[in-house]
């Protein structure tokens, strides 16, 4: 990969990953906020400011070494987590679903935007245009946190989804691993095994959904 394609790489994903991590985190301190704990809001966490955000290892040098070492076959990476205290929630258990659900929410939502604005500021007849690349990349980043996060072991968001549905004893059980679930989720990444049977399958059903809700707007533009 030469210089030039490490250049355009980063024009063409850098605002949409900027937009759809920020406001991923945001999302969390505002559920989190609504449902009663104020600890991302009191550390000024539930902001738009992609610098309160992001984390210098895991935001950038991660993603871009792998960008690199890969030649963009494979990036992974993460921003700074937003601070809840589940304990402070009114309804921890119940509530704890609805604060992790609001980051993968947001990133659907994003899709389903820079879908709009593709049809809307980009020809579909000519994807080589800049904006409709940025609009691509803009779907594809938020398809994947959204995919990404609903992966079901903690700390992931759907692993706390999980944990807020199932019955008391089988929470505690899942709950116990989120101190590995890290290690876990990144060795089921290397493995292949998270792309192969999570990330693939149901980002396939996200781009039909999506699809689903552009179609009338697809109609009308082209």
């Amino acid at each position: 990969m030469d210089f030039s394609q490490i250049i355009q790489g980063i024009s063409v994903y850098g605002i949409p990953v900027l937009f759809a991590i920020t406001v991923h985190e945001a999302a969390h301190g505002y559920a989190a906020r609504y449902f009663g704990d104020p600890t991302a809001h009191l550390m000024g966490r539930i902001t738009l400011n992609p610098l309160k955000h992001i984390d210098l290892i895991g935001t950038i040098m991660v993603p871009l070494g792998l960008y690199l070492a890969t030649a963009g076959a494979f990036m992974f990476g993460y921003a700074k987590p937003v601070p809840v205290d589940f304990g402070g929630l009114r309804n921890p258990k119940s509530d704890m679903i609805w604060v992790a659900l609001a980051g993968p929410a947001v990133n659907l939502l994003q899709a389903l935007g820079w879908g709009i604005l593709f049809y809307l500021f980009s020809s579909p007849a000519n994807e080589g245009q800049f904006i409709g690349q940025v609009c691509k990349a803009g779907i594809l980043v938020n398809v994947v946190m959204f995919v990404f996060n609903l992966f079901p072991l903690p700390p992931m968001d759907g692993g706390r989804i999980l944990v807020g549905l199932l019955p008391m004893g089988a929470a505690r059980a899942v709950a116990r691993i989120e101190p590995y679930g890290f290690f876990i989720v990144l060795a089921l990444l290397l493995a292949g095994i998270i792309s192969a049977l999570w990330m693939r399958p149901l980002m396939g059903l996200t781009y039909e959904f999506l699809d689903l809700l552009l179609l009338p707007l697809r109609w009308l533009v082209t």
